[in-house]
């Protein structure tokens, strides 16, 4: 990687400012270097000070005390001789010094610096951005302490200028995830609009020829099956590209909302014969997305029972260090321990022959609901080899309710 690329990554040598991201606060670098500037004019006595960044031929003063920051070409600059020795470079007397005796900003050509000290900027990595220097027109020596000081300082503008460096990454980073969250959300739409119309006709058109041609009832049968599965996953994928966006965090019923989505998988629950129970608690959610993680959790339970079983279902929420652990527990089939990971992946199914079609994004979308609230999901077992999928919310624990 080349010196200007490496530059470029921190934002330097101009301080690039750092993109404005909901949720984040841009670190205040060039206050950070300012004030650790006047520490090391302070400390030593030293005037003047310089926070260099030195590109392939130019030095820059990104950070200046008691003179204005400014520009010069790399071989006009004086750190630019040292900076890559690995070392503090301490001239009491810059004038009698033979590396720097002829140059331009001691000979009077430009300035008559005598005193000059610098400490390479060096990161983790052992790549060096530049140098904090200290000048001034007399003569002068730094004690081994003071020396030592200014060597702590100059690590500290390092870690202020990394610290910018990471904030611009996290900046990148939340653009690059809100940009492919919007072009997802976008695809999906379109795939939505393109697919809904021309599904639904089909459907319509299976329960007509059902109607008409009795005798060929079980071939429409099959493609309106087909059709309805196909409809169901274009929803869920347009489910699954909006979760994550901005929360309406309010109090919410875990038990009101589980009535709710009883009252959606009416037909489901009663074919099952499944029974559901719930112990109530006050969440601080957002009301739709937590509805929708908890459709898809039950849906699951009903959907993956065990033939000749009635499911029952138990939803629990209790308070935890960090908030809230919902709980949904099933006697269905379970899921094998070493698919836990994995099953939470977009599109991922467990193909089991008896199993019925589904789209692959139920447990994912619950994973975003998760996440989106600052939480997270897991999968354990539950009762007679079934399964138990928990949600931690995070928030301060709320009063559970009667009932």
């Amino acid at each position: 990687m080349t010196r200007q690329s490496v530059l470029a990554e921190y934002g330097l040598p101009r301080l690039e400012p750092l993109p404005a991201t909901t949720g984040t606060r841009a670190p205040d670098t060039q206050g950070q270097l300012q004030k650790l500037l006047i520490l090391a004019t302070t400390t030593t006595g030293i005037p003047f000070a310089a926070v260099n960044i030195i590109t392939a031929d130019q030095q820059h003063h990104i950070a200046a005390e008691g003179i204005d920051p400014g520009v010069c070409s790399r071989e006009d600059s004086m750190c630019s001789r040292v900076f890559l020795s690995g070392r503090t470079t301490v001239v009491p007397d810059a004038s009698r010094d033979p590396v720097f005796r002829n140059h331009p900003f001691v000979t009077g050509q430009v300035a008559a610096v005598r005193f000059y000290a610098s400490v390479p900027l060096t990161t983790a990595e052992g790549f060096v951005l530049g140098s904090l220097c200290l000048f001034s027109p007399s003569s002068a020596e730094l004690t081994p302490g003071q020396q030592t000081t200014l060597e702590i300082i100059a690590s500290q503008v390092v870690e202020v200028l990394e610290l910018h460096h990471h904030a611009r990454m996290l900046a990148r980073s939340l653009e690059e995830a809100r940009n492919s969250n919007e072009l997802l959300e976008s695809f999906a739409a379109r795939i939505s609009h393109d697919l809904r119309n021309p599904l639904t006709s089909v459907i319509g058109f299976t329960e007509l020829g059902e109607l008409q041609r009795p005798e060929d009832a079980d071939e429409f049968r099959i493609i309106g099956r087909t059709s309805r599965r196909m409809l169901a996953m274009v929803d869920d994928l347009l489910s699954f590209s909006r979760i994550g966006g901005a929360l309406r965090r309010r109090p919410v019923s875990l038990s009101a909302t589980v009535s709710d989505v009883s009252e959606n998988l009416a037909a489901d629950i009663k074919e099952a014969g499944a029974e559901i129970e719930v112990s109530d608690m006050v969440l601080e959610a957002d009301a739709e997305q937590l509805r929708t993680l908890l459709q898809n959790l039950i849906h699951n339970a009903v959907t993956y029972r065990r033939p000749g079983t009635r499911p029952r279902i138990l939803v629990t929420a209790v308070a935890v260090p960090d908030g809230v652990t919902v709980r949904v527990t099933d006697n269905g089939k379970g899921i094998p321990a070493e698919r836990w990971g994995h099953v939470t992946e977009p599109l991922t199914r467990l193909h089991r022959e008896d199993d019925p079609p589904g789209s692959g994004l139920g447990l994912a979308t619950c994973v975003r609901i998760a996440k989106a609230h600052g939480g997270r999901l897991s999968i354990g077992s539950g009762p007679d080899g079934g399964t138990t999928v928990s949600v931690v919310l995070p928030g301060s624990a709320p009063e559970e309710s009667a009932g």
